[in-house]
């Protein structure tokens, strides 16, 4: 009988990965699964645009054959565009 459970280690005390593990998982992943990693990641990356520097989540991820796109989510589209058409602007 078990009275003790083993406590995990939590993820920060953990060891992490060696760079050749990364690799292998990263080619394990299918591309569903690499946007998704993209949209995590893009929380730490900043895009420079014509109109300036974007946030990376202010972008989608999506999946489109067999390249990942990323574009402009509809809000950024419509707020920075100056081009886009708005219910205000069509008059």
């Amino acid at each position: 009988m078990k009275f003790f459970k083993k406590k995990s280690i939590p993820q920060t005390y953990q060891s992490a990965l060696q760079p050749a593990e990364v690799v292998e998982l990263f080619t394990r992943l299918t591309l569903h699964h690499q946007a998704a990693l993209l949209r995590l990641i893009s929380r730490n990356l900043v895009i420079n645009t014509s109109y300036g520097p974007e946030m990376g989540y202010d972008f989608d991820y999506n999946v489109d054959g067999a390249l990942i796109v990323a574009s402009p989510s509809e809000e950024l589209d419509q707020s920075t565009n100056p081009t886009s058409v708005t219910p205000e602007s069509e008059g």
